[in-house]
């Protein structure tokens, strides 16, 4: 561990300490299943966050990690949840990332959002087991403004996000309500999916997106 790193991690002391204190139980509050860096906005510490049966010491990292080409000295990230939060397990959370949650976002074990991306949940988002987003990546299911027809009826409601178990996107993809990934997939970099795909062991890519590549597996 750095100099730089130790630092870090006693700044980050106050907000872990409220973070903890506000959404758990003070016995699991004292295990300190959550760190959160000092250079996380904690705009919103509403609704509910929700862990495994199992709880670890900082098991869930929110605001570190190290992505070489950006200056995490300056990196803000944000929590403003006013929905539910699940935890399957260990999962990291990267400098600069934002999460802003009003409906449902679920992230199985082993998640890893790396660094600089987005998720806004209005309705529903679902991670499965081991899965690795890059930076720059958003992910939105809802439209944020709705839109009504001439007969006033409301023609775009939000609609849930459903990512499989080991699934890798590239950086800055977008993933929009609707979209599906199935397990063992890549979605390649600069992909913007809106819908559903089906199969394992692919590259999914392009624009409009197509599968690229068949039989395929990565690792971290």
């Amino acid at each position: 561990m750095t100099a730089f790193d130790f630092f870090n991690i006693i700044r980050s002391i106050p907000k872990t300490l409220r973070f903890n204190l506000h959404y758990f139980p003070l016995k699991t509050a004292l295990k300190l299943p959550v760190v959160v860096s000092h250079r996380t906005y904690l705009r919103e510490l509403h609704g509910k966050v929700e862990l495994p049966e199992k709880v670890e010491r900082a098991m869930i990292k929110i605001g570190f990690g190290d992505v070489g080409h950006y200056d995490r000295k300056r990196s803000r990230g944000i929590w403003q949840v006013s929905g539910t939060v699940t935890f399957g397990g260990k999962a990291s959370i990267g400098h600069g990332s934002k999460l802003s949650v009003r409906g449902n976002l679920c992230l199985d074990d082993g998640f890893n959002m790396t660094a600089e991306s987005t998720i806004v949940c209005a309705k529903e988002i679902r991670f499965g087991r081991d899965c690795l987003l890059s930076w720059d990546i958003l992910v939105m299911d809802t439209d944020e403004h709705p839109l009504y027809n001439k007969e006033n009826e409301h023609v775009n409601p939000d609609k849930a996000i459903l990512v499989g178990d080991h699934v890798w996107i590239g950086c800055k993809c977008v993933l929009l309500k609707g979209a599906e990934v199935p397990n063992n997939t890549v979605v390649a970099a600069g992909t913007l999916l809106t819908s559903s795909f089906s199969g394992e062991h692919q590259v999914i890519g392009g624009n409009p997106p197509t599968v690229l590549k068949q039989d395929i597996r990565w690792e971290h």
